[in-house]
């Protein structure tokens, strides 16, 4: 019925034109976009409005309004790619929240308020780290459009995920024929006719897309109708050639940002997670009961590491399920006690709360797991019934994905590893299987853990677990020498350490610490019938701590350092930093002399201090040139250096010439009284001649 009536629109359209009736002509075509609109914004509404926690489509589904917290989305965005592991990255922006402009998530294509003489914004990328936000970003925008309270000026709004988008990279099509395929509602709608419709293409997952998207050698195509590549397609939407009119909105991870050419690009904005206030904010909405909220956010607010990991939604929910289902149970265990005995076992049970990633993750993990048999299986065994053919295959899956820096699988890779396929998502509770029905056909299955950090928790198990029961490390597994050979404990966490440090990106970093921390004997009655004790003791975990310090006493860079103070926190060895914590009280660091593993630690302490760096005085420390270098990371994220007076040479001023010419907070920088000599003036310009350089006051 709704297909005659167009046609009839169409027809009375085109007779209205010719009589020049441009009014009616006018009320005919919102008629005509008001009808395919309306079945669009139905359809996006039923498949947006709730968000699935935990394995899609067995998780349980929430009311996307009820519990959608604001996520903190910047203005801009680093323009060279941030190779640093996505935690690390997450640990530097918690502290520069002050110093960016934040933007609401339904301005992305209005123009600053301070510059209307800007061009139109046609053309968003919107970069993040894993699990920050992204994609719930996109899910609360479109739902707010279909809803009738947002971005209500926009006519279309056309979702089109590149996990999705990738399993059609062998057909070609017209770009009305693909839209159409995703979008039957609004098929036959001519969106090229008229440029008062307002479309937005939503590309989602960047980082996730196989094409090749090559923009330098790709055809130009502008013919919605003709039938190209979905490369070409995607290109030359992109780029303007196909549908000009049209606004495009790109997610992706930063270091996949760079397939797009910045002159397609109109605005860069970066989603930073929740902020602190956003953090609270999140346990509040998601617990009714006040005095759950109340010790959830004291207890990760404890924690440096814990409260960091928190700017992550993912995390956050799974902070939440561990942290709920340990407290109901101590409030179980202490209800019918004298008030006397409860608070003794309130605080014996407050010991078993997680305080590090590590207790964290293995939580979760148990939680999960017995989750699953109760839902799956029926059981409702007060400890976890493991499956350790499952966990090996779910390990190994994520093990040498982690390795390729994959995180979509497909089936062959779930084959390759003995994972049937259809079971994925039952068995371990920590796949999450995405599918979509199209015209009744599935047109293929992707998988992937629920975040990133997830896959290296469970690879890390899974090199335990190896060793457990082959006695050989997953590093040498292939390895002939090693076949007769028993490795012991310590000699993969040392392998491990080694490969972490020789890791420029630092892809291993959260590995290795879930790796340590699963080497503990506190942590093992976390895994008791899945791992057995091994030969972890004590001697064998100061000799790791020692090899570590050692690590730190060699020439590292400033973010390989501070994964190994995070690394000796999982160890419990908080040593070096509380001896630094005590000198910086009194006020000795001026006049002591350190090792480098204690200058690490200075670094350490100051780059993870709750107070934010606004000055740093060199004079405090030590005045050489070496303290500088040593503490250049400081400086980087401080706003302003004061280093007058004190002995430095040229030789400080390469690492300062690196700050400046960095994404750094530096913007004073005071040099006087110093012998830089020429040469040192000429580093230090040319590190201020970097577009990115933001100092604005040298003296």
């Amino acid at each position: 019925m709704s297909s005659i009536k167009e046609a009839a629109l169409d027809i009375t359209l085109h007779f209205l034109k010719n009589m020049k009736q441009d009014k009616l002509v006018d009320t005919l075509k919102d008629e005509l976009v008001f009808i395919h609109q309306r079945k669009l914004k139905s359809n996006l509404k039923r498949k947006y409005r709730c968000v699935f926690e935990g394995i899609a489509k067995q998780g349980d589904s929430t009311d996307l309004n009820k519990i959608y917290t604001d996520l903190y989305i910047t203005q801009g965005g680093s323009k060279r790619v941030n190779t640093e592991h996505e935690v690390r990255q997450i640990e530097i922006s918690s502290r520069a929240e002050s110093q960016e402009i934040q933007i609401e998530c339904t301005n992305l294509f209005e123009s600053p308020e301070q510059d209307k003489q800007i061009k139109t914004i046609k053309t968003v990328l919107t970069q993040g780290v894993a699990g920050i936000g992204k994609s719930i970003s996109v899910q609360k925008f479109i739902l707010d459009w279909a809803e009738g309270k947002e971005n209500q000026d926009i006519s279309f709004i056309l979702p089109l995920p590149f996990r999705e988008m990738n399993l059609k990279e062998e057909e070609n099509l017209s770009l009305m024929n693909f839209v159409s395929q995703f979008f039957p509602e609004i098929k036959g709608l001519n969106l090229t006719r008229d440029d008062k419709y307002k479309v937005l293409f939503i590309l989602d997952g960047l980082d996730e897309c196989r094409l090749p998207l090559n923009f330098k050698d790709n055809e130009t195509w502008r013919d919605v109708s003709s039938p190209a590549s979905l490369d070409v397609l995607l290109t030359n939407l992109i780029k303007g050639n196909l549908l000009p009119s049209a606004f495009i909105w790109i997610t992706t991870r930063p270091a996949a940002a760079t397939k797009i050419p910045p002159d397609c690009i109109d605005r860069v904005t970066e989603v930073r997670g929740f902020n602190d206030a956003q953090k609270e904010e999140y346990f509040r909405k998601r617990f009714t009961d006040e005095e759950m909220a109340n010790r959830i956010i004291d207890h990760v607010k404890q924690s440096k590491s814990l409260f960091i990991m928190c700017h992550i939604p993912v995390f956050c929910w799974i902070a939440a399920t561990v942290l709920q289902n340990i407290l109901e149970k101590i409030n179980n265990n202490t209800k019918n006690q004298t008030e006397d005995a409860s608070t003794t076992q309130q605080e014996s049970n407050t010991e078993d709360i997680p305080k590090t990633l590590t207790q964290m993750y293995t939580h979760f993990l148990r939680f999960q797991i017995h989750q699953s048999r109760q839902k799956y299986d029926g059981e409702n065994r007060p400890d976890v019934s493991w499956d350790k053919d499952a966990i090996l295959s779910l390990g190994k899956l994520a093990f040498h994905q982690l390795e390729k820096n994959n995180l979509i699988f497909y089936d062959t890779d779930l084959k390759d590893c003995g994972i049937d396929a259809s079971k994925a998502s039952v068995y371990s509770g920590m796949c999450t299987q995405i599918f979509k029905e199209e015209t009744g056909i599935i047109i293929g299955t992707m998988y992937c853990f629920v975040h990133m950090s997830i896959q290296e928790f469970i690879a890390a198990l899974y090199a335990h677990l190896f060793l457990d029961i082959s006695k050989k490390s997953v590093f040498v597994q292939e390895s002939t020498e090693q076949e007769n050979k028993n490795e012991a404990m310590v000699d993969m966490l040392k392998t491990a350490v080694d490969k972490a440090l020789e890791s420029d990106i630092g892809h291993l970093d959260l590995f290795l610490r879930f790796l340590l921390g699963l080497s503990l004997q506190s942590n093992y009655p976390l895994l008791r019938g899945l791992l057995t004790q091994q030969d972890s003791n004590d001697e064998s975990n100061k000799d790791i701590v020692q090899y570590i310090k050692q690590k730190l006493g060699e020439n590292l860079s400033p973010e390989r350092s501070i994964n190994l103070f995070y690394c000796l926190n999982e160890l419990n060895d908080q040593t070096l930093v509380k001896d630094i914590q005590t000198q910086l009280r009194v006020g000795s660091l001026s006049s002591a002399d350190l090792s480098p593993a204690q200058w690490s630690a200075v670094a350490f302490v100051l780059l993870t201090s709750e107070e934010e760096l606004e000055d740093f005085e060199l004079e405090k420390f030590k005045k050489s040139d070496e303290c500088l270098i040593r503490l250049s990371g400081v400086i980087k994220a401080s706003k302003r250096a004061l280093l007058n007076d004190c002995n430095l040479t040229h030789k400080s001023c390469s690492a300062l010439a690196a700050v400046l010419g960095s994404d750094s907070s530096l913007k004073e920088l005071h040099m006087n009284n110093n012998n830089l000599q020429d040469t040192g003036v000429k580093l230090l310009c040319t590190g201020r001649e970097i577009v990115k350089c933001k100092l604005e006051t040298l003296w």
